[in-house]
């Protein structure tokens, strides 16, 4: 069961803020260990959807703050928007044609 979707639809100014900071800090961001993605997205709590919009930082682990080094924590907020940090695992490359689906 996926998350439910917030029914408000942002005020485009903030959409814009979000992405600004969003592609300001990517490059920042993707520098941390565990990080694999960056994007803008609803921030979850507790494994439900809210209505603030964040910067999603994807992660392979989520790991507590105490198990990183200081320089290797992520930010709670940056320029005043969250940061959601959400675990997402491993991805690896699937071998094949592209449009191959796996046999049943």
């Amino acid at each position: 069961m996926s998350p439910s979707q917030p029914t408000e639809t942002p005020n485009d100014s903030i959409m814009q803020h979000v992405e600004y900071v969003q592609h300001r800090y990517e490059n920042y961001l993707l520098s941390k260990p565990h990080v694999i993605g960056v994007g803008v997205g609803y921030a979850c709590c507790r494994g439900e959807t809210t209505p603030e919009l964040a910067v999603v930082v994807m992660v392979d682990q989520k790991l507590p703050n105490e198990a990183l080094a200081p320089a290797d924590r992520l930010p709670s907020r940056l320029e005043g928007v969250r940061v959601d940090v959400q675990e997402m695992g491993q991805f690896s490359a699937q071998s094949g044609a592209i449009g191959d689906q796996p046999s049943a």
